[in-house]
């Protein structure tokens, strides 16, 4: 009588494993009305561990991603609602923790490189998408979001081209899976070259696609840090309107709607509520305190929402953009401020 082949008994043993893994996830418990399963404990669990003194932005994205890919996220309808929302609080209250003198000389500082850049990427996104024949609609929205400001700017020019929920799919999830890579490469870069907390902000600002990312790497770097690449990048997202007027018009869309970030005003607000007012001087610590939890809980979110169905939608050509377009931005700026700014 043949013995079985190796390969064949461990592939049975896998296969007996995630069977058992996949009926442990199966068990469900009633907890006062409430019903608990093993994947919410674990969400729940994870969530905690990124709010505790232990959490880190990085971390917390590391856990919503395995989350994401391991048991999955069960809350993943209230996620996609509530995950930008959370975002735009949070970078309300980050204002709380800055000064508008500082902030407006740091505007001033990046608005060349922030015109030259969005520019250039939208210039070359155009061409590398035609290279590689990527449908016009999707290429272009991969473009604005590397352009300007990741998922928010797709939401804002995805409505004006009149964009399907499959090519929003493809260009959020390409931009999302490289905000994930940012956030752990940018800050490992910028110590390896010594960049001074101007130079980290700047880069941050200009070569990360999303908000959350951009914050959550520079938080990482150093409060100077934080402060600059915060501004730069808001006033970056400003582009938004432009770049979603001049969408309608290069894609002939009638009765394009533009809608203005209003958390970008929020964040102005704050940060002058904090310069103008010391009687508030008390309260803004607590603030930007909790502008940082909102933040760690976003990227958590955001990890989470990276399902293999996700990574799966991009596809390679898309993908292949996406990364010549971040790897361009990402050097060129690197480039030019490790040459010009202190």
């Amino acid at each position: 009588m043949k013995s079985a082949h190796p390969l064949s008994a461990t592939n049975n043993r896998s296969v007996a494993t995630a069977d058992h893994f996949e009926a442990f996830l199966a068990h469900r418990w009633e907890v006062a009305g409430f019903i608990l399963t093993p994947r919410i404990l674990l969400f729940l669990g994870a969530l905690l561990v990124c709010l505790s003194p232990w959490g880190s932005p990085p971390l917390a994205l590391a856990l919503g991603l395995v989350i994401a890919l391991i048991v999955g996220n069960p809350f993943v309808t209230y996620s996609r609602r509530y995950t930008s929302k959370l975002l735009q609080w949070s970078v309300v209250g980050l204002g709380f923790g800055m000064n508008a003198h500082t902030a407006l000389q740091a505007g001033r500082e990046g608005l060349l490189f922030t015109v030259v850049s969005i520019l250039g990427t939208l210039t070359l996104g155009f061409l590398v998408g035609r290279w590689l024949g990527i449908d016009r609609k999707i290429s272009h929205l991969i473009s604005s979001g590397t352009a300007i400001c990741g998922g928010s700017a797709i939401a804002a020019v995805g409505p004006v081209i009149q964009a399907e929920e499959g090519q929003m799919s493809v260009a959020l999830g390409t931009v999302f899976i490289l905000n994930s890579v940012a956030l752990f490469l940018f800050p490992a870069v910028g110590h390896a070259l010594q960049m001074s907390q101007n130079q980290f902000g700047l880069w941050a600002a200009i070569a990360i696609h999303d908000t959350s990312s951009v914050v959550g790497a520079a938080s990482h770097y150093g409060d100077q840090a934080l402060q600059i690449a915060t501004t730069v990048k808001l006033a970056r997202a400003l582009w938004i309107i432009p770049v979603a007027l001049g969408t309608a018009f290069l894609f002939k869309t009638k009765g394009a709607k533009v809608k203005l970030p209003w958390f970008i005003l929020g964040f102005v607000g704050a940060m002058l509520l904090n310069t103008l007012v010391p009687a508030l001087e008390p309260l803004a610590p607590m603030m930007v305190m909790l502008a940082k939890l909102g933040l760690t809980v976003t990227l958590f979110l955001i990890g989470a929402g990276l399902s293999r169905v996700v990574l799966r939608s991009v596809g390679v050509r898309p993908f292949v953009q996406g990364i010549l377009l971040w790897g361009v931005i990402s050097a060129a700026s690197l480039w030019v401020i490790l040459h010009t700014v202190a």
